[in-house]
């Protein structure tokens, strides 16, 4: 009976400091094998069912022990900063960031770098003290934008008014679409008629502001509509519609999926497909050498640089102009869109005539 007390009383207190020392370190040992993924909204569709899913599905194939915090700002960037300040609190030491709003992120980021936490950039580019960037090179897909309308307006390029609604101030990747879209049509158009940043990408502002535009220019003053994204560009169209306006080129972003329907229905001319797949496989890789300790060099082919850092090791991928005509050879072949879902049976014709079954 002595002996067993004994070893009770031996076990409790070894038992005691154990406890003790694990509430000692509660943050770092949930943080050590976490990755954070902080999206900032869930109108554009590719979020939550492309990014998210791709950069878990990579995680879990480099990291069998890895887990994925994931969240979703819902376009606030106050819910954003809690959802990032809880991440660090927890201990999360690598955060993959698309920010709301690139500036407000920067006194957090910059915080959270002087806790040891390391940020990727994503998809836009935060300010503050990043340790990696993935995106898309966003003036080059302004300028494949404008080339896209150029292309559409054709002989009538030189005399056509064009109406331009950019992206929302607070994206970073709004003012290089806008610049590279500018960097094509000026000079090569009659002039730009109407133009407007949309807070948001909202697509009800967007919508309004074409209204507006029709309203000043007239239905005889407006050749072409330039659409920072596909989002938008489905209420430009819905406003070209409802003032009776037809074949007026609309070009937009993303290659979503109603926008690929108005392709095959002759209401949007053209989008802008960018893979997510790589991109989102390459920025979790990043996440997974970094909780490593790992070099990320071979990922990073290049750099970038926001308003306080330089030299931020970069990977940015190539994006490519979808029409109708090579719709089929684009994203239904690289399997982005489902033939079922795309092909309704009122579009069955169209399908069938761009060589989609």
């Amino acid at each position: 009976m002595r002996r067993r007390v004994a070893i009770s009383a031996v076990a409790l207190s070894l038992a005691a400091p154990l406890a003790a020392c694990g509430s000692d370190h509660p943050a770092a040992d949930q943080g050590k094998d976490t990755i954070g993924l902080l999206l900032p909204e869930s109108k554009s569709t590719r979020y939550e069912n492309f990014d998210r899913r791709i950069i878990s599905s990579r995680v879990a194939s480099l990291c069998l022990e890895c887990k994925l915090d994931y969240h979703n700002a819902e376009s606030s960037p106050d819910t954003q900063r809690t959802q990032f300040e809880a991440l660090v609190n927890k201990g999360v030491k690598v955060i993959i960031l698309d920010p709301v709003d690139a500036q407000a992120a920067k006194s957090w980021v910059d915080a959270a770098a002087q806790k040891g936490v390391q940020v990727i950039a994503y998809d836009r580019l935060a300010e503050g003290n990043v340790k990696a960037y993935v995106s898309y090179d966003n003036e080059k897909i302004g300028r494949l934008q404008g080339e896209g309308i150029l292309t559409a307006l054709g002989s009538r390029a030189s005399s056509a008014n064009v109406v331009m609604l950019n992206g929302s101030p607070t994206d970073p990747n709004a003012p290089s679409f806008k610049k590279g879209a500018h960097a094509v049509l000026d000079g090569k158009v009659r002039k730009i008629a109407f133009e407007k940043d949309i807070p948001e990408w909202s697509e009800e502002t967007a919508k309004k502001e074409m209204t507006n535009a029709i309203n000043t220019l007239g239905a005889q003053g407006i050749d072409a509509v330039y659409s920072a994204n596909d989002g938008m560009a489905g209420s430009i169209a819905e406003a070209l519609k409802s003032a009776g306006l037809k074949n007026i080129p609309l070009g937009g972003q993303d290659a979503e999926l109603p926008a690929l329907q108005r392709l095959l229905n002759g209401t949007q001319a053209f989008t802008v497909y960018k893979q997510v797949r790589p991109e989102a496989q390459t920025a979790a890789e990043i996440a997974f050498r970094l909780l490593r300790g790992q070099s990320i060099t071979s990922l990073t082919s290049t750099t970038a640089k926001n308003g306080s850092t330089s030299g931020i090791p970069a990977k940015l991928f190539n994006a490519q102009l979808v029409t109708k005509q090579n719709l089929k050879d684009t994203v239904v072949s690289d399997g982005a869109v489902r033939t079922d879902l795309l092909c309704t049976p009122d579009l069955a014709a169209e399908c069938k005539s761009a060589g989609i079954e």
